[in-house]
């Protein structure tokens, strides 16, 4: 899932070394206390009981909530951004759902539009559901299983960037990846409406397909939504709000669904604020401003980092620092020069300055660097570093300990790439700007006529997975749909991911070997979390042996709130749930 940013350009200039260590300092200073605020003080209001917000002294008011621009499609079953997938979350629900709680547990799947949570039948090839009664749309419809069929299978129909990697294991699944028109998942979806059964059968077994089910690309629509991308258009929802109007180039505005009611407050609680408004086009730096000063209640973009040393100085009660199943990473295009030779894109991943890039990105309170695909905490991370000083693939070192100018120019020399043009493509915020310029630096250093190119964040990402616009090089973030190996390796290297021609190529280095994939594919399947956990492991030694992409830096979250918010409410996978704040 990819993150977003702020379309204001910025000088070409990287920002210094010296200016960014004070800035990192003074947050390190600064945050122990605004840590503190992120306990639950006593007689707060997490979800407990029913889930309901009808009494509070703290329901009511509208929640101001500023982004530099709009995330992209609002059809939830195609946005990939997690701009939106936090908006989702309060908007849209699944047959399951990630449970809204302020703590690990957030992590954990719980049924929503579903009565329970399935056990697998058949080795795990058939999860049996039931759908709830009495749900209804924000139109007042109420919520079938026509609507669960119609909604799966719009995810082939409308090219849903996740249809392959989290559904293709459904049986039809793959003639609807196929021919998507006529997607039908004949044998692998039943319904019925007498008893409220739904019923996959799936190929192969999936351990994971309870948390592909909760992920916002899952959310059951009417059956009647059309089977194109809604674009600036809004499908009716199921959770507490519902969207009033948009426009992407001014904001959002929703307000309470007038049909929606609490079943259950571990999936769907109620929501505090009667509305809330989402305004687009404020610049990072305007809108830390209009935060501290409280004209916005929160705001979704990257603190700059000429603001990191104030927060940790003069607003620690209004700054939350959460650890965060995030990355930044470097995608290199294996299908063209100069990346499309194996050496080159190793000389890459053992030139890049990981220290670098976690100064650039706000210092070591909120970055490290990361030597592989999967970030520590999740089953299956490798503890080792191949590319780095004194270390190689045969001989990897416990932790980065620096680059390796000389090896990868060596390897630059080798690979007979020396020379050639590259251009890299960045989002054009503060960050990956210095982070573009910074890598543009680097591939000059091992051999390169280095450019760089800034985009919008709003297209940045689509543009970087179309093989049409032939990036050869760029920087960008992930993030984790849920916590498993699956989503930093499968999803981003995965041969079911590549789409040549599209914006919706995940995928975004092209790459596709078959020993990788099917070690990946046993991980899948594999229902024994040590066995998983060491598949994962061995694909991604074969991914950092043929370095698609160079990893950069793990990253934590930074949140900025205004200091009338209360009962600062996040989870790891959706960040500050907008329905479980109040601002009064």
């Amino acid at each position: 899932m990819r993150s977003g940013g702020d379309p204001t350009r910025v000088s070409r200039q990287a920002v210094s070394l010296p200016f960014l260590f004070v800035g990192m300092l003074a947050v390190l200073a600064g945050m122990p206390a605004a840590r503190a605020q992120d306990s639950a003080p006593p007689g707060s209001a997490r979800p407990v009981g029913d889930g309901q917000t009808l009494g509070s002294p703290h329901r009511g008011g509208t929640l101001r909530l500023a982004a530099s621009s709009s995330g992209g499609t609002l059809d939830p079953q195609v946005n990939y951004t997690s701009e939106y997938a936090q908006l989702f979350t309060v908007l849209y629900d699944g047959l399951l759902n990630f449970r809204k709680t302020d703590d690990r547990t957030s992590d954990e799947v719980v049924a929503d539009l579903a009565e329970a949570v399935p056990q697998p039948e058949d080795g795990g090839r058939t999860w049996r559901f039931t759908l709830r009664q009495g749900v209804r749309f924000s139109t007042g419809q109420e919520v079938t299983v026509a609507d669960v069929a119609a909604s799966i299978r719009r995810l082939f129909r409308v090219g849903s960037p996740t249809a392959g990697s989290f559904y293709g294991a459904i049986v039809g699944a793959d003639l609807c990846l196929r021919d998507p028109a006529h997607c039908t998942l004949a044998g692998g979806l039943e319904v019925d409406p007498a008893t409220r059964k739904v019923v996959f059968h799936l190929n192969q077994p999936d351990a994971e397909f309870p948390q592909k089910l909760a992920f916002p690309h899952a959310s059951i629509l009417p059956a009647n939504m059309p089977d194109h991308d809604l674009g600036n258009v809004p499908a009716p929802t199921t959770g507490p709000y519902r969207f009033v109007s948009y426009d992407p180039d001014r904001g959002a505005v929703l307000e309470r669904n007038p049909f929606f009611h609490v079943w259950s407050a571990e999936a769907q609680p109620d929501g505090y604020v009667d509305h809330i408004h989402y305004d687009f086009g404020l610049p990072d730096e305007a809108a830390v401003t209009a935060v501290e000063n409280g004209q916005y209640d929160w705001m979704f973009d990257m603190k700059p980092l000429d603001r990191l040393g104030e927060l940790g100085a003069r607003h620690t009660r209004q700054v939350h620092i959460r650890a965060l199943y995030g990355i930044y990473y470097v995608p290199m295009n294996v299908n063209l020069p100069p990346f499309n030779n194996r050496l080159a894109r190793q000389a890459v991943s053992r030139a890049l300055d990981r220290r670098a890039m976690t100064i650039l990105y706000g210092g070591s309170a909120v970055a490290g660097p990361l030597c592989t695909m999967v970030p520590p905490g999740i089953p299956g991370a490798l503890d080792e570093c191949a590319y780095t000083k004194g270390a190689d693939l045969d001989h990897p070192a416990p932790a980065w300990q620096g680059p390796d100018l000389e090896g990868a120019r060596r390897l630059v020399a080798a690979s007979g790439t020396a020379g050639q043009k590259v251009t890299v493509v960045v989002q054009n915020t503060n960050v990956e700007m210095s982070m573009g310029v910074w890598l543009r630096n680097m591939l000059q250093a091992i051999g390169y006529d280095a450019s760089v190119k800034p985009l919008a964040h709003a297209v940045q990402l689509g543009y970087i997975q179309n093989t049409s616009n032939h990036v050869q090089i760029s920087v960008t973030d992930w993030f984790a749909d849920y916590p498993s190996a699956s989503n930093f390796l499968d999803d981003l290297f995965g041969c079911e991911n590549f789409h040549p021609g599209t914006d919706n190529s995940i995928n975004i280095a092209g790459y596709c070997d078959k020993e990788a994939q099917a070690a990946m594919d046993a991980a899948k399947q594999e229902t024994d979390p040590a066995r998983a956990a060491d598949l994962w492991a061995q694909a991604g030694r074969i991914i950092a042996r043929d370095s698609p992409a160079a990893p950069a830096i793990r990253i934590n979250y930074i949140d900025l709130v205004s200091s009338r918010l209360g009962n600062y409410f996040y989870s790891d996978l959706y960040h500050m749930i907008f329905s479980q704040v109040w601002v009064q």
